[in-house]
């Protein structure tokens, strides 16, 4: 049986630990971690990938930009941060 997580390692508990022991009961396992390449995942797909692809070629040909108000984010505008 081959099983593949893929997580945030901040998502690793003790849960998870006990859900690989109860799938692999008395079972010799391997364990192998690496840092994933979200954009390799994120191109994995065809369609994800022209639509990707397409919004790259927009902005370096400066098409389809938008660029908000920038007077909506002076700081007199802001909220205070949480708990001020």
């Amino acid at each position: 049986m081959e099983t593949i997580y893929q997580l945030n390692a901040d998502d690793l508990n003790e849960d998870f630990l006990e859900g690989l022991k109860t799938s692999f009961k008395h079972k010799e396992i391997e364990i192998v971690v690496y840092e994933r390449d979200e954009t390799a995942y994120l191109l994995r797909s065809p369609a994800n990938r022209a639509r990707l692809l397409a919004a790259v070629t927009d902005i370096e040909q400066s098409r389809n930009v938008v660029i908000p108000d920038q007077e909506r984010f002076n700081e007199e505008d802001r909220l205070p941060p949480i708990g001020v």
